[in-house]
């Protein structure tokens, strides 16, 4: 009997206007891309690679859609947006990964935005700005959103393993 490993991410965001009150709300799965594959196993018990200890949220602009191919440094189908200031925030983990999944609901990452733009989506990255690092995974929101000066979006990332 084989048994397969199922690794995705589910992500929501939340659009807090300036006035506190919650404007929208955006949840869906994403794609882990190759280069997070085999971050994910270059990072397990069983491998001696350098661990990467930290990773950042960024948010997503452009054309809705990624590839297994995607690369921090290459990903012809989207780009990052940025209208907020200073590096993405981190992915701060709740604690040990438990049943299979690892969360950062109780430190949600949070971006102050500061000018109008749309977002598309989101990814997780290794690094906290430029194109140097890994990237782990890439989705998209189910419709473009857009963001204005004094707006905070809050994300929470769910990170899963499941075996099937």
């Amino acid at each position: 009997m084989h048994h397969q490993v199922a690794v995705e991410n589910y992500w929501k965001v939340e659009c807090v206007g300036e006035d506190g009150k919650l404007k929208w709300v955006e949840e869906f799965s994403n794609r882990v891309v190759t280069e997070g594959l085999n971050t994910l196993l270059n990072n397990s018990a069983v491998t001696a690679f350098t661990r990467v200890v930290e990773w950042f949220v960024g948010l997503k602009a452009g054309v809705a859609g990624d590839a297994a191919g995607d690369t921090l440094a290459s990903h012809a189908g989207w780009t990052e947006s940025t209208p907020y200031a200073g590096n993405r925030p981190a992915w701060t983990e709740n604690g040990v990964a438990s049943g299979g999944a690892a969360s950062n609901s109780a430190a949600k990452a949070a971006f102050t935005i500061n000018a109008t733009a749309t977002v598309t989506g989101a990814f997780l990255a290794s690094v906290n700005t430029g194109t140097a690092g890994l990237l782990y995974g890439v989705g998209d929101f189910t419709t473009a959103r857009s963001v204005i000066s004094g707006d905070t979006l809050n994300v929470q990332v769910d990170l899963t393993a499941v075996t099937v």
